[in-house]
């Protein structure tokens, strides 16, 4: 289990106490049967009631002790794991975030939630019974055989043939079932993203009528989980009647060993059933050891798979100290760009140079899947160049530290996500300290300031998670709003207005020419029209650059970018034939 011991030395003093105190819980317990077979030998055969309520006293004291020695190790137990657990999902959670978006385009979103809460769920009581059981249940095994060896040596022979016995037995089971329960684990996964997939896409299933095909899908998979969790329960079913066959033979060897011996003067009664006892003990230990190792071994098909994530190394790397800023008029700089996502057989862009000049406005235009959205992904480092390099003010992104680089960005992604809490609370994401009123400028400038007036409680306006009570053209305002709080030195805005209309989407881009002077820049859009008034637009054509230049110079210069133009305006056939001339 990867790195579990390293959690647990922050509980070392409850990691040593829990198992310590129920060695001791079960030290009594062995004694309880020797204290039966004198009550059984001395009391019962005399008829002294005076030494049977002396033994019985005993017996109680030795109940209490051991109550009490239980509570106290399962008190520390419960706070190790409880500690394990929230230590390993917090640094679960900073190493998630610590991932490019390679590695998380990779694991995928469902796992990723799996991992993080019913893996690490499974190893937390995995924890909590190692602690409390892994040196008690063996110490009472051994512990029994080594008092029936005192009682008599012949029949305590049934034991030494019946642990290694049931030891095989158990150890097999578990060894069988560790690669299944690693199986059942993926299948959750697979329930999981289908379950995920459902709920957010539930529009879209509704609006296409899939609902009894997405069923149909989920049923079998869930059928597929349940066999698979049917047939590694069987296995480890298997576990407590083979246990109890065995032990259950076992007793009825001694108690005809025991029998024999008794009529021939070598053993008492009360020795007996002392045996028995013994036996009967190691019937109920290996029992929760069985438990614990099935337990267990879900807890290390757990630990597998969360040790897989943290096996996962961010393909991007931060830089240590970054570099000392110097602002310069060429703000962003792609040199011979080329970049391809992992598993892919083709760049998502080759070969891509240009310049962006502080304060320019940069349109970014072309098909679907052509690498708009990767090409500026490339400039706050979300995704690293395969070849060639992006520089920020003549220097290489790689030599920037993460926040002293997306520090001087502002990004609005293709989808609008506004976080739960208040309307303020997300402008404030990307200056803490911003007063109502450069809120309420930004908000502005983004064309939002309707969507405040018409909250009853303005700024203070509770959102929903995933900001499910505003429609989609208001998060979109929102987000860029939050984007233009920072007063980023370069804007990034990719298709952030695709549901906002046209007479709105024009004051906004003007709103942002006149208002953030200084600022460069990115418009990512379909639309020929939201980047027509751009100082520079990239035209991409699976990857590569097919053109660059002002609306006027492309529409002269650039096949690609007249034949977009045209397919959106019916006025630029005439454009078209002008410049054609």
């Amino acid at each position: 289990m990867f790195k579990i011991t390293n959690y647990l030395k922050e509980y070392k003093k409850e990691s040593i106490v829990a198992p310590c105190f129920k060695m001791l819980e079960a030290s009594f317990e062995l004694f309880v049967p020797l204290v039966m077979a004198t009550i059984v030998d001395t009391g019962i055969k005399n008829a002294d009631n005076a030494y049977i309520l002396r033994m019985g006293a005993i017996l109680v004291l030795l109940g209490i002790v051991g109550l009490t020695c239980s509570i106290t190790a399962q008190y520390f137990a419960a706070k190790a794991s409880v500690g394990f657990g929230k230590s390993v999902r917090k640094d679960l959670f900073a190493h998630i975030n610590s991932l490019s978006y390679t590695e998380l385009d990779t694991a995928g979103t469902s796992t990723l939630i799996t991992r993080m809460t019913n893996d690490i769920n499974q190893m937390q009581s995995g924890v909590n019974m190692f602690l409390r059981l892994f040196l008690r249940s063996p110490f009472i095994v051994v512990g029994a055989m080594v008092m029936a060896f005192t009682v008599d040596v012949k029949a305590a022979f049934v034991f030494v043939v019946a642990i290694p016995l049931l030891s095989v037995v158990v150890f097999g089971i578990m060894l069988y079932s560790i690669p299944l329960y690693q199986k059942v684990q993926t299948a959750l996964d697979r329930v999981l993203l289908m379950t995920r997939e459902n709920l957010v896409g539930a529009r879209v299933i509704r609006a296409f009528c899939r609902q009894r095909d997405e069923e149909e899908d989920y049923k079998k998979g869930s059928d597929h989980l349940m066999q698979m969790q049917i047939f590694v329960g069987k296995v480890s079913a298997m576990m407590n009647p083979v246990t109890y066959i065995i032990v259950n033979a076992a007793i009825i060897a001694i108690i005809w060993i025991g029998g024999l011996q008794v009529n021939v003067g070598n053993l008492s009664q009360g020795e007996v059933i002392a045996l028995v006892n013994y036996m009967s003990q190691i019937l109920v230990e290996l029992v929760k050891l069985a438990n614990l190792i099935i337990l267990l071994t879900k807890a290390v098909a757990s630990s597998k798979r969360v040790g897989e994530v943290f096996a996962m190394q961010p393909s991007i790397m931060e830089h240590p100290t970054g570099v000392d800023l110097v602002p310069s008029e060429d703000k962003v700089v792609f040199d011979h760009v080329t970049f391809m996502y992992a598993g892919a057989k083709e760049p998502a862009l080759k070969d891509i140079s240009f310049t962006a000049k502080k304060g320019q406005t940069i349109g970014v235009i072309g098909g679907t899947g052509c690498g708009k959205s990767t090409l500026v992904n490339l400039i706050p480092r979300f995704y690293e160049a395969t070849e060639g390099s992006v520089l920020v003010d003549k220097v290489n992104v790689k030599n920037y530290s993460f926040h002293q680089l997306r520090d001087r960005i502002g990004v609005v992604p293709q989808k609008a996500v506004l976080f739960n809490g208040t309307i303020a609370d997300n402008m404030r994401w990307g200056k803490e300290d911003a007063t109502e009123e450069e809120m309420m400028h930004a908000i502005g400038i983004a064309q939002g300031k309707d969507v405040i007036e018409s909250k009853k409680n303005g700024l203070q306006e509770m959102i929903l998670q995933g900001g499910k009570n505003l429609s989609g053209g208001q998060r979109q305002r929102l987000t860029i709003a939050r984007a233009l709080v920072k007063e980023p030195e370069i804007l990034i805005l990719d298709d952030s207005a695709s549901a906002l209309d046209f007479a709105t989407d024009a004051r906004l881009r003007k709103a942002i020419r006149e208002e953030t002077k200084g600022m460069t820049v990115f418009i990512v859009s379909q639309r020929a029209s939201t980047i027509k008034q751009a100082d520079q637009i990239i035209v991409l054509e699976d990857g590569t650059m097919a053109g660059i230049g002002t609306h006027e110079e492309l529409m002269k210069n650039c096949e690609v970018y007249r034949e977009i133009v045209y397919s959106q305006d019916d006025n630029a056939q005439k454009e078209v034939a002008h410049h054609g001339r």
